[in-house]
């Protein structure tokens, strides 16, 4: 029964669309988180989400139709300033997203009351906190610049791979020997920036950071290498977003909240895994 249900819902390009979308994101997002984890700056994607919020909150106040123009840009700037201001000695860098991302909320959610043109505002806004239904109202525009844009990150990722090794685990070691960290910490602002606007529409602002931190921790429990982490990660990554993706459509709950449910399942599996294989060691 619900294998037939399941397979006449695979039918609509609206599912195909938020299955191709939830994959590309996941992959990207579980790419970066590794980096994001191991530099202990995990928090970065909460405070540019909350950015993002504020970016779209002016955009729909401007009664833009492609709010990306608006949303990508600032985000992409404050992901460079985040950057900037937390390699500050009088502002370190959790402070820097804090004081970004409440600011940004705050500011956010004023200019919706204030500007405000829409009946249900509630709505809007939970729908952009927390994801609701917007990742199965994709557009085929929408789906195409996103498999661009996550093209764009993916072939960084690879490309630069050995810098980002080297920038992850000891950068001062790396500037040491010419390598120009400044540069390489640049580019993985600007990608993370990238990979949080796209994945809003998949969790929303407020659960973006799950989708980028619990991968990672998760591979982290069993796996040990750079390498191994981030291909685990990547892998448990995708399957949570389609499982929690299909999960939601069958049984009409926040794609979201379910994504980052089935998330949590998993790194408490991973968890109880690792500790079996602890205690068989010893």
């Amino acid at each position: 029964m619900i294998l037939e249900k399941l397979s006449l819902y695979l039918e609509y390009p609206f599912v195909q669309y938020a299955l191709i979308v939830g994959v590309l994101i996941s992959l990207c997002s579980s790419l970066l988180g590794v980096i994001l984890v191991l530099k202990r700056f995990s928090f970065i994607g909460d405070g540019l989400s909350h950015v993002a919020f504020g970016a779209m909150a002016v955009s729909a106040v401007l009664g833009l139709t492609n709010d990306m123009t608006i949303v990508l840009p600032v985000t992409i700037i404050c992901a460079v300033l985040l950057l900037r201001t937390g390699q500050n000695a009088k502002i370190k860098g959790d402070a820097a997203i804090a004081m970004i991302s409440v600011g940004a909320l705050a500011l956010g959610y004023l200019i919706m009351n204030i500007f405000s043109t829409s009946a249900n505002l509630s709505g809007d806004v939970c729908s952009t906190l927390f994801g609701s239904t917007s990742i199965l109202t994709l557009t085929k525009i929408e789906v195409v610049l996103c498999i661009i844009l996550s093209a764009l990150v993916i072939l960084a990722f690879v490309f630069f791979y050995n810098k980002f090794f080297s920038v992850t685990f000891d950068e001062a070691f790396a500037k040491a020997t010419g390598t120009k960290t400044s540069v390489y910490n640049l580019l993985i602002a600007i990608v993370i920036a990238v990979i949080i606007v796209l994945a809003m529409n998949l969790v929303g602002s407020l659960l973006i950071s799950a989708l980028v931190i619990f991968p990672a921790l998760s591979a982290m429990r069993i796996f040990k290498s750079f390498r191994s982490v981030t291909i685990c990660s990547a892998i448990l990554s995708i399957v949570c977003s389609l499982l929690g993706i299909l999960v939601s459509i069958l049984a009409g709950t926040p794609v979201g909240s379910t994504i980052v449910a089935v998330q949590i399942a998993a790194f408490l599996l991973f968890w109880i895994f690792s500790f079996f294989k602890r205690g068989v060691k010893k």
